[in-house]
């Protein structure tokens, strides 16, 4: 096996664990819920959607640490790692109060935004869903961070195992919340299981051994500049994905014109689709971080990374698009979902296809963009291609969630000719350290 492949696959899937069983959470909360009724679902599908959304803006100092840590493991330095790691922490409470308390303060107006034409109960709902959720964002973005941290170390397991314990909590507890609080019980569970994880993980940092050594050396940078350098290392890649979650909830806008049976439908389907969409995301970060570790070795190793993510990626890409084509019955069976819900959903399912492997290669191949500087043409690539999404989807919305799917595979297919253009034009570039690298912006 190719020994860049072996790399991607060793750090990819336990990274694809840990988002699964982050994606997991959301799951079972729709599981549960699905049994409070459409409106239920409805609610917590726009809620999480929404947490999707703000994620982006932990990846602000999450990604931006990862990069950086990244790059002082591959060049050996601990005063850089203790730099980055201060910087990412920095920004981190500078970034979370605002958030929390921001969205706590509009959660009304933003279930208002986010639910469009569906009907007023599911707006009350997500409303009660903000209210717990929105506070608890700040257990969320400390969790991020150390998870970055330990990836830029070289650690994916760690963050697996802890993605892991959150979601057995969230797995045990949601049944019993859910049960006496609604849909305001599936948010509490989240933070609160959540915040078991975070305590295993600040004790996971400790212990690694990178993170050890670095602690006693000297900065190499003060405060103001580390913090200022993961703020413009991670700030294209928090607007990227901010970008692509915001397409995301203006899109669950467009379907709620057609009503909220296809709303739930959509909803379910698209939670499942996410057992693929995160293997598209683990390779994105095991491309990430082997190119941030491989820097200086010059175009073609960035290449090769590249072609062997987009080979991986586009592999499973194909084989989830088989996979939901055949067993959409039995996926939406398995939520419970009946009638006119379960009948949208199978056909959504079904022609989701086409958008699926395009994503899986456009994805993937982002990960090189963001290891090596690449990340702002990424980030102009992804408007162009939301922008198109949203304004196909309007004009197509008119054929049910078939024109839908038409224009996210469109769309995707846009993306990936401009990404695909980019790369072949990968340049040798100096970054401000003086060391060599290889951008391929």
């Amino acid at each position: 096996m190719n020994a860049h492949r072996r790399q991607l696959i060793a750090l990819a899937h336990p990274v694809y664990l840990s988002l699964l069983a982050s994606v997991a959470a959301g799951i079972i909360n729709t599981v549960w819920v699905s049994r409070l009724g459409g409106p239920a679902v409805a609610a917590v599908a726009v809620a999480t959607n929404t947490e999707n959304v703000l994620l982006g803006v932990a990846l602000v100092f999450a990604s931006g640490t990862t990069v950086l840590v990244a790059h002082a493991r591959g060049a050996r330095s601990p005063a850089a790692v203790r730099a980055a790691v201060r910087g990412g922490w920095a920004l981190c409470a500078l970034v979370t109060p605002a958030v929390a308390a921001g969205g706590l303060l509009l959660r009304v107006p933003l279930a208002h935004l986010v639910l469009g034409g569906a009907e007023g109960p599911a707006r009350t709902l997500a409303a009660g869903y903000f209210a717990v959720s929105l506070p608890g964002i700040a257990v969320f973005y400390a969790q991020q961070l150390v998870d970055g941290v330990l990836k830029g170390a070289g650690d994916t397991r760690t963050p697996m195992r802890l993605a892991l314990l959150a979601n057995g909590l969230i797995l045990v507890c949601d049944p019993f919340l859910i049960h006496l609080y609604g849909v305001r019980g599936a948010a509490a569970s989240t933070v609160l299981c959540r915040a078991a994880a975070l305590a295993a993980g600040l004790r996971a940092l400790r212990r690694d051994p990178l993170l050890r050594a670095a602690a006693g050396a000297r900065p190499a940078e003060p405060l103001p500049a580390a913090l200022r350098r993961t703020l413009t290392t991670g700030l294209p890649m928090s607007a990227d994905f901010t970008v692509r979650q915001t397409g995301t909830l203006v899109l669950i806008a467009i379907v709620a014109r057609l009503g909220v049976t296809a709303v739930a439908a959509y909803a379910i389907a698209y939670k499942v689709l996410y057992v693929a969409t995160m293997a598209f995301y683990s390779v994105r970060q095991a491309a990430s971080i082997h190119t941030a570790h491989t820097r200086g070795a010059g175009v073609d190793a960035r290449r090769a990374v590249g072609r062997e993510a987009v080979r991986l990626s586009g592999a499973v890409g194909l084989a989830a698009a088989a996979l939901f084509a055949a067993g959409a019955p039995w996926v939406m069976a398995a939520f419970g979902a009946g009638g006119a819900v379960a009948h949208d959903g199978v056909l959504f399912l079904r022609c989701i296809g086409p958008y699926l492997l395009l994503t899986a290669c456009c994805i993937a191949l982002g990960g090189v963009f963001e290891g090596s500087g690449g990340a702002p043409a990424l980030l102009r690539v992804t408007v162009l291609g939301t922008a198109v999404q949203l304004l196909l989807a309007t004009a197509l919305s008119g054929a049910g969630l078939p024109g839908v799917c038409l224009a996210m595979a469109l769309a995707m297919a846009v993306q990936c000719a401009a990404v695909a253009v980019l790369f072949r034009r990968a340049r040798p570039q100096v970054e401000e350290t003086g060391v060599s690298s290889v951008s391929v912006a």
